[in-house]
């Protein structure tokens, strides 16, 4: 294995593909990595301005990896990605649909080989202060943090039955997805970091909402438990963008996992690079 790029919560800005697909070019690694909210922002979706989404999948987003593929030939990465909070989850199809043409996998609850290692995706994130809930799920039980909105509030661009809303956990999906699994040579793409540690430290100091002071952490009890107990190799992890500017890190070593995070809040493109072989070399370049 050698060189992989990691990246995430690129909301749609297309000077920040650019500038992947660029490097892309340049430096021709085995694999890349995009970790959710990929889309232009899911307020487009709840003012019904679809086209905009549409177009920006269909017009940008699908044609420069395939422009990508056709330059690079057989120096093609591999390209695995997931879904975000903030990407409405109708557009799920049409990234399935665009795995035909070879561009990339869709890795939301899937697992694919990829020489020595295993490779798995997860989209959902705990509950949050925003009204879309496509990729929000109960973490570890039906609590809700303060000055958040519940899974069964809000609203979805597709429907989901009301018992898997009201029961559906976190904890629950990972148990399900990696059930006898080995993991020591798993990387996970997340989207939610992990819960209390520095890739989950929102802006919320000093912050209340009825009387009650907020968590700065916002990650998932559910993930860091698991990190914990199954010990994958590398964890992958975005959604919280000031993360590394509070904390001054973008990566933790949870027990023998790797946990590394792409969220940024700047301009700037965040690129992680990583090999799995050695991933306690892996940086991150702001470009």
């Amino acid at each position: 294995m050698s060189l992989c790029f990691f990246v995430s919560d690129l909301h749609g800005r297309t000077n920040l593909y650019k500038k992947l697909s660029e490097k892309i070019k340049e430096e021709k690694p085995a694999a890349v990595f995009l970790g959710g909210d990929l889309l232009p922002s899911g307020l487009f979706l709840q003012t019904k301005n679809e086209k905009q989404i549409g177009d920006f999948l269909n017009a940008f987003l699908i044609p420069l990896f395939m422009d990508l593929k056709r330059k690079l030939l057989d120096q093609y990465p591999r390209v695995f990605l997931i879904l975000g909070n903030d990407d409405g989850r109708s557009e799920e199809d049409e990234f399935i649909k665009a795995q035909d043409t070879g561009i990339w996998e869709y890795m939301h609850g899937k697992k694919v080989v990829m020489g020595d290692f295993e490779i798995y995706g997860y989209s959902f994130v705990p509950p949050t202060p925003f009204q879309l809930k496509d990729w929000e799920k109960y973490d570890v039980s039906r609590y809700v943090d303060p000055g958040c909105v519940s899974p069964e509030e809000g609203w979805r661009t597709l429907p989901v039955p009301g018992n898997k809303v009201k029961y559906g956990t976190i904890q629950k999906d990972l148990e399900l997805l990696t059930a006898g699994e080995e993991l020591s040579n798993a990387i996970f793409l997340f989207h939610s970091p992990p819960y209390q540690s520095k890739l989950d430290r929102a802006a919320l100091d000093n912050k209340m909402h009825d009387y009650a002071p907020l968590d700065v952490h916002v990650g998932s009890i559910a993930i860091k438990r698991f990190i914990e107990k199954r010990q994958p190799l590398i964890t992958l992890h975005g959604h919280i963008h000031e993360s590394a500017r509070l904390t001054g890190t973008w990566k933790e070593r949870i027990g023998k996992t790797y946990a590394l995070s792409a969220a940024h809040d700047g301009p700037e493109l965040a690129l992680v690079r990583f090999d799995p072989e050695k991933p306690q070399n892996s940086s991150r370049e702001l470009i």
